[in-house]
């Protein structure tokens, strides 16, 4: 009966990993998903025992979060660059990809 609560528990996990709001919260919830199931596996591959898997699991997701969290690609603000048109008449709008290379 335990490991039917344990599939479950997954289950409902996993369903609210797909509510977080931003990339780095769900990044977050896989890692810890992922990095759970992991640490379990290993827990239990060490221990034989509850506490070992309870253990391992603990330590999976944990390191999973930072992890996934960890590796979200950061977005760049939206930069504000000075452009002239072949008029003469300057103006403000989005930088493009020359400024966020150099080469401007």
């Amino acid at each position: 009966m335990t490991m039917h609560k344990a599939i479950a528990a997954l289950l409902v996990t996993a369903a609210l990993a797909g509510c977080a709001q931003t990339e780095g919260q769900q990044r977050a919830t896989t890692g810890a998903l992922v990095g759970g199931a992991g640490g379990a596996l290993v827990g239990q591959a060490l221990g034989r025992d509850t506490k070992s898997t309870v253990i391992g699991a603990a330590s999976g997701a944990l390191l999973g979060a930072v992890v996934g969290s960890a590796t979200t690609p950061q977005r760049r603000g939206e930069q504000l660059c000075r452009y002239q048109d072949r008029y003469g008449r300057i103006y403000t709008a989005p930088c493009d990809d020359r400024y966020y290379r150099g080469d401007y």
